[in-house]
């Protein structure tokens, strides 16, 4: 069985690949935002979970998550679910944050990045990106940049398993109720991709909708394009990810 930590795991997807994960007898680390959120998981804490608290879009709750976690015990995987639709923390909480914790957590060999269909539009250009959220981010972009990373990770770490998984348009509290994709689907890829071990389940550098592997946007997997965005990422956050 396996360690595996679940960003954004109040409800929602991450929600549901957290009880999935627990029911299939694998250790669990779910996270919220705040003590508030917390409180909601606390039916998957009397089951087991151990829990993280902290905001995704402060660095400094990140580093300080980085440091418990790795006081706590080794993860074997991490599904970087955590994500915002709008506003300033876009940018911060889609991709500053799964890049830091990559930077800082060395232990992992699964790493699976939350993606969408809408990484297609997203412009693969780092001029004047916002990475601090001062003001509100592309969501498009955010997603380019977040299935790159998880191309890039792929290349420079071999012994890593990094995917990237869009789980389509699922009916949660972003998606809304009317959305029309499976959502059962959606985090079954994640839990699988995160502890498969299947052939396709070893698969690194994936883009992947419902254990299908895709063609991402041309630029993910565009080295020089992935060695420009992490180089921008470690100017800004003092970490380098090698």
């Amino acid at each position: 069985m396996s360690r595996i930590l679940v960003t954004g795991s109040a409800d929602g997807l991450g929600r549901a690949a957290a009880e999935s994960l627990l029911s299939a007898g694998h250790e669990v680390v779910v996270h919220a935002r705040n003590q508030q959120r917390a409180a909601g998981l606390d039916p998957l804490v009397d089951r087991g979970a151990d829990i993280v608290v902290g905001d995704l879009a402060q660095r400094d709750a990140v580093r300080r998550l980085a440091a418990e976690l790795s006081d706590a015990g080794p993860l074997d995987a991490v599904v970087h679910n955590a994500g915002v639709w709008s506003g300033p923390a876009v940018m911060p909480v889609n991709v500053i944050a799964p890049y830091l914790l990559t930077a800082l957590l060395r232990g992992p060999r699964r790493l699976v990045y939350l993606s969408s269909s809408s990484h297609f539009g997203g412009r693969p250009s780092l001029d004047g990106v916002d990475w601090r959220g001062r003001s509100a981010g592309s969501y498009s972009d955010s997603k380019l940049f977040v299935t790159t990373l998880a191309a890039a990770v792929a290349r420079l770490r071999p012994g890593v398993l990094s995917n990237a998984v869009d789980p389509g348009w699922v009916p949660t509290r972003m998606g809304g109720p009317d959305a029309p994709d499976d959502l059962e689907l959606g985090h079954e890829t994640q839990e699988w991709l995160a502890t498969g071990h299947d052939r396709q389940a070893l698969t690194t550098g994936g883009y992947w909708y419902h254990r299908r592997l895709l063609q991402p946007h041309r630029a993910v997997h565009d080295e020089a394009f992935q060695d420009r965005l992490l180089r921008a990422l470690a100017e800004e956050m003092g970490a380098a990810l090698d």
